[in-house]
Order: C-alpha cells, then sequence, then structure tokens
C-alpha cells in the first residue's frame, strides 16, 4: 500500500463506486474519498460513505470523507445529443425546463435574468464556451452571442465572471446535502463559492449546533475570497484552491501565483490545503497523463501542498485506479528528491495560551531534522499537534497517536501524518515504551533509528504538550 507524505484525494462516480475499484484505489493511495453533491443523490452518498467505513475495517485504515456541497453554482439543464454552438449563433437562457439545444437552454438559477446586464460575459463548461449577453427581460429570459464555440453538453456549470449573483452560499440544495453529511458524520465539508468569511460562519455555526464532528475546508474559486483570504484561512479548518472555476473567474494567468501564495498563508497558519481540478484530466481516456500534468502535480507537491485532488480522473475517467497509481509515483518521486519545505519559517511568536505547545511542536520538527531522526511520534486528543508539525514539514514521518477515534479519519488529509487508535492511560515511560514498540512493530521503524516523541506531563491528564524527548529505537 502507498505511503507519501502529500495525500490523493479521489472523487467518486460512476466509474469508481464498484467496492472492488475502491479497494484498488485505496491499495493505489487514495487517502480521501470525495463525495460530490453536485452529482451525488443522498442514497447514494449514503452507500458510498458505507464503503468506505467498509474499507476501513477491512483495511485497518483511516481513509477520510469529503462531503462537497454544490453551492450556488450555476448550471444548464439536459441538452439533446450533439448541440453544438456555433461562433455569431445566439443562445437563450430561459427558466422554463426544456430540452436544450444549440439555440434553448434551461438555465436552474431562477434569477439569472435579473443579475445579468447585457454587455455580460457568460462562460459554460469552466470556460470552454463563451458568450456576451445581449439581452435579458430581467424576468425568465436572457439571450446571448457565441464568441467561443464548441460542443453543448447537458448540466455544465456557468459562471459569470463580472456579475454578483443573489444566491446565498448555502442553498437549500446544500442544506439538505448537509444534513446527510452531519448525519453519517463525515470527516471534511467542502463549502464551495466561498465569498467571504461570514460563508464560513455559517457553514461552522450550523455544525457546532447539531454537534457534529465535521471540518470545514473552504474551496477558494471567487475572487472575491481571495481578497479576504487572511481571514477565510483563520475561521477555515482547511483550504481548496478549486482551480476550475477559479481559473475563469480571474484571470487565467493569475491562477498560478494564487495557488502559491494560498499555499504559503495556509503554512503560516498551520492550515492544510487541497490543490485542485484538471490535474490529470487526460487520464479521462488516456492510460498516460501529459508531461505538463505530471510537472503541474510534481510542482503542488514542491510546493507543499498537504493533498492533490482528482475530480472528473476517477469519478467517470476510464481508468481510475491507474490514475492514482500514476499521481502516486509522481509524489513519491518528488518526496525522494528531498526538496519540499515551508517558503517562510512559521515559530510562535506571541506567548498564547498555546505558546508552549507551539512551540515545542516547532522545535519537534527542526530537531527531527538534525539529528536525522526517522519519525516524529505525538500523543493527541485533539489533533492540534499534528496539524502544527504537519504545518512546518519536516523531513520525517509524524505518527499520531490517539485515543479519540473521531480524529482518525480527519488527520488522513494532513501532510506527513499517520494516526494510531492508543488508549492506555499508563505513566508517560509505558506509554512511550508502548508507542514505540507499535511502530517498531509495524515496521515503521528499525532498531537504532532515532526518533522524537512528544506529549502533555502528565500524560493521564490530556492536557497541552509541554515535553519533548529523543531516543533511539532499541532491539
Amino acid at each position: 500500500m502507498s505511503i507519501n507524505k502529500a495525500k490523493i484525494v479521489a472523487t467518486l462516480g460512476p466509474a469508481s463506486s464498484d467496492y472492488k475499484v475502491m479497494l484498488a484505489m485505496v491499495k493505489a493511495g487514495v487517502n480521501v474519498f470525495r463525495i460530490n453533491f453536485s452529482h451525488s443523490d443522498h442514497k447514494t452518498a449514503e452507500e458510498n460513505i458505507k464503503k468506505v467505513r467498509k474499507l476501513n475495517k477491512e483495511l485497518d485504515q483511516n481513509i477520510a470523507i469529503l462531503a462537497d456541497l454544490q453551492g450556488p453554482k450555476l448550471r444548464i439543464g439536459e441538452v439533446e445529443e450533439g448541440a453544438v454552438l456555433k461562433v455569431d449563433d445566439e443562445l437563450t437562457f430561459t427558466n422554463k425546463k426544456v430540452k436544450g439545444n444549440a439555440k434553448q437552454v434551461f438555465m436552474t438559477y431562477q434569477q439569472f435574468a435579473s443579475d445579468v446586464r447585457v454587455g455580460d460575459r457568460i462562460m459554460i463548461d469552466d470556460g470552454k464556451l463563451l458568450l456576451e449577453t445581449v439581452t435579458s427581460n430581467g424576468i425568465d429570459k436572457v439571450t446571448a452571442k457565441v464568441l467561443q464555440g464548441g460542443p453543448l453538453n447537458s448540466r455544465k456549470g456557468v459562471n459569470l465572471p463580472n456579475t454578483r449573483i443573489s444566491l446565498p452560499c448555502l442553498t437549500e440544495k446544500d442544506l439538505a446535502d448537509l444534513e446527510v453529511a452531519m448525519k453519517n458524520e463525515v470527516e471534511w465539508i467542502g463549502l464551495s463559492f466561498v465569498r467571504n468569511p461570514k460563508d464560513v460562519r455559517q457553514l461552522k455555526d450550523i455544525i457546532a449546533k447539531n454537534n457534529a464532528p465535521c471540518h470545514v475546508i473552504s474551496k477558494i474559486e471567487k475572487p472575491e475570497a481571495v481578497v479576504e483570504i487572511d481571514e477565510i484561512i483563520e475561521l477555515s479548518d482547511a483550504i481548496m484552491v478549486a482551480r476550475g472555476d477559479l481559473g475563469v473567474e480571474v484571470p487565467m494567468q493569475g491562477v498560478p501565483l494564487i495557488q502559491k501564495m494560498i499555499v504559503n498563508k495556509c503554512h503560516l497558519l498551520s492550515k492544510p490545503v487541497v490543490i485542485a481540478t484538471q490535474m490529470m484530466e487526460s487520464m479521462i481516456d488516456s492510460l498516460t497523463p501529459t508531461r505538463a500534468e505530471v510537472n503541474d502535480v510534481a510542482n503542488s507537491v514542491l510546493d507543499g501542498a498537504d493533498a492533490v485532488m482528482l475530480s472528473g480522473e476517477t469519478s467517470v475517467g476510464k481508468n481510475p485506479v491507474q490514475v492514482v497509481e500514476a499521481m502516486s509515483k509522481i509524489i513519491a518521486h518528488v518526496e525522494e528528491s528531498g526538496q519540499i519545505s515551508t517558503e517562510t519559517e512559521n515559530p510562535p511568536k506571541y506567548r498564547n495560551k498555546r505558546f508552549i505547545t507551539d512551540s515545542i511542536c516547532y522545535n519537534a520538527s527542526k530537531i527531527a531534522d538534525q539529528v536525522g531522526a526517522s519519525a516524529i511520534l505525538t500523543m493527541t486528543f485533539s489533533g492540534y499537534t499534528a496539524f502544527k508539525i504537519s504545518s512546518h514539514r519536516p523531513k520525517t514521518s509524524i505518527f499520531m497517536f490517539t485515543s479519540n477515534r473521531s480524529i482518525l479519519n480527519t488527520m488522513s488529509l494532513l501532510w506527513g501524518v499517520q494516526g494510531f487508535f492508543y488508549n492506555k492511560t499508563v505513566s508517560t515511560d509505558d506509554t512511550f515504551s508502548d508507542i514505540k514498540q507499535i511502530v517498531k512493530d509495524k515496521g515503521l521503524v528499525s532498531t537504532g533509528d532515532l526518533i522524537v516523541k512528544i506529549a502533555s506531563m502528565p500524560i493521564e491528564e490530556m492536557g497541552m504538550t509541554n515535553m519533548l524527548k529523543i531516543s533511539q529505537i532499541d532491539e
């Protein structure tokens, strides 16, 4: 089974929802399965959640689930096979449910005509089709001229780069999907089309009121979110750079630098960051990726991303297992180079209530690199130290031990972290002796290896981390 430090998120869909295929994908390197509520009904989602839980039990793994909410995504309805838009044609968007063609399509967003103005650009299918608004009656009909044509396919997304839409961040559909996600206690919930910090607060408040053990990944795909990125990162549990919609909402040449900026800010704030969209898109049909895709995955790993994500490649592609294998090989090769590090070091600066814990985590990472340790072992109940150590990107493995089962799967998104369940309440010395033996028995360290251990003392009180120790694996 592949064990890399950078994690792989794979989207489930018709091509990958078979249990045997999912099993093969986990063995190839998947750490998180994504359920995309844009294309999944509740019954299918719950069936897939059960399959992931079964996989974890069967393989003794901690695969996490990411429930990705659709958000205020604009889409066209069903379209006749073979519909093609030609330059200078006119396409009418209507609120009435009709089977679309090259002349007219159903727009799922009911306020479309009132939000769009004459001259506004309309992009369909991640910008593959480009139109310009000619007329709008302000009620239920918009006519647009085709500037860039091509095939028009069913249920493709629509972007309005210069238009502020009036839909809330959490739609009625999202709230219904969120109920399913919380009821099934998924580890991560993706919040789509975040526009400001209020959007993140709203979702976190709902999760808190329901006492659900879910963590929030804010998806950055709107220019408004980039403007307020610092506060959004601060409020979120993790960030996703969703380059598909971001690349049509902002000038495409700006996306690479936005990606690097977000990754660096996430490191400084100890928040996991996922890079998504079109990473290995050619493998939807092909058995090999393009060299540009290989470079894209490699550069994301070199920049220090916690995870890279596959969308259509695994949900509808012909080769869901092979694409995971290919991505895993790229990650492994880059990590073997030893060139991954954070751009800016982040030692604790302020004596807040976490100052001692933050100092221990920072120095554990540095000492582990200095002495050439094989692993950092951390005891945690909240997962806080795992987030912190991971953000410093030490060259060694990070093994997290916890008595809190609910965070074990959650940690599968974090760079370099492997989680283990441990619930004995014995002395510090006995605990460290136990966990050293566990990693040795699993073949994760060898006799003579140095390891760095951190914990709280006294250990049975499960307080804040205040102790660091270097030791050697004995015979």
